[in-house]
């Protein structure tokens, strides 16, 4: 095997355009609450005093930092922090079946936690899934699955696109290849079918959005997603559901508890 090359300075440089690593600084700042909201952040001097830069790279991040929600302010007044919209999601507190009558506990959980909830089904197919998704799944290539395509909402504002697919033979008659929201969410629906979730893992990483979640998720620009692959699996280790979950990584967070 060929010796590693040895890496200069210069190869490690970041090479994004400056206005980009200015706005990349800015924005962790605010959402650790370094610049707190209400408060003017550091001047236009200021700034390009700290990054080497000029008053256009400058003007540059803080536009980019505007169309995400992040800050405000005019020409010649100050520019403040706005409060800060990133909101974390807890998967655990909602992923098993809901109580009889409650709705799907991802819709009351959102509700608990004072905010706005709202589903809409975007679709049900019988579709061929993707690579990764047919893999888990065992299926040969071609083979197909019962796709509910969703898009979840809080306060208005989209914040998750949902691909989950399932086995032809379990969704077959049932509410899952039904055209129709399913009370109580898909979790419970299995469980009534004798397919309980019992062991669910989550692969999360973090990619730039495709078009359709660019478009779905009403992003600002080309930020990264939290990509969420998930295989939940019931009696005899049998995968009943695979879904992947994509949410604008600037504006939610995932917590897990060990």
């Amino acid at each position: 095997m060929p010796a590693a090359k040895n890496r200069t300075p210069s190869d490690a440089a970041d090479p994004r355009p400056l206005h980009e690593r200015i706005a990349t600084d800015l924005r962790r700042a605010i959402l650790v609450g370094d610049l707190p909201t209400g408060k003017a952040i550091p001047s236009t001097e200021q700034l390009k005093e700290r990054f080497g830069a000029s008053s256009a790279s400058i003007q540059k991040a803080i536009t980019m930092l505007k169309s995400e929600g992040l800050l405000e302010g005019r020409a010649g007044s100050s520019v403040m922090a706005l409060e800060v919209r990133r909101q974390t999601m807890t998967p655990a507190a909602y992923s098993k079946p809901a109580e009889d009558g409650q709705p799907y506990r991802w819709l009351s959980e959102a509700e608990r936690n004072g905010r706005r909830p709202s589903i809409r089904l975007l679709d049900v197919a019988e579709a061929t899934p993707p690579a990764d998704v047919r893999a888990a799944m065992g299926l040969e290539p071609g083979g197909k699955a019962v796709l509910r395509k969703q898009l979840l909402s809080l306060q208005g504002e989209p914040c998750e696109l949902v691909h989950s697919y399932y086995p032809l033979e379990l969704a077959a008659g049932t509410a899952l290849e039904g055209k129709a929201k399913i009370k109580g969410g898909s979790p419970t629906l299995l469980a009534n079918l004798g397919y309980p979730p019992l062991h669910t893992v989550d692969h999360v990483t973090a990619e730039e959005a495709t078009n359709e979640e660019y478009e779905a998720l009403q992003l600002p620009r080309q930020v990264a997603i939290l990509r969420t692959f998930r295989v939940v699996h019931s009696t005899d280790d049998r995968v009943i559901e695979v879904t992947t979950m994509a949410k604008a990584g600037h504006l939610y967070s995932l917590r897990y508890d060990f």
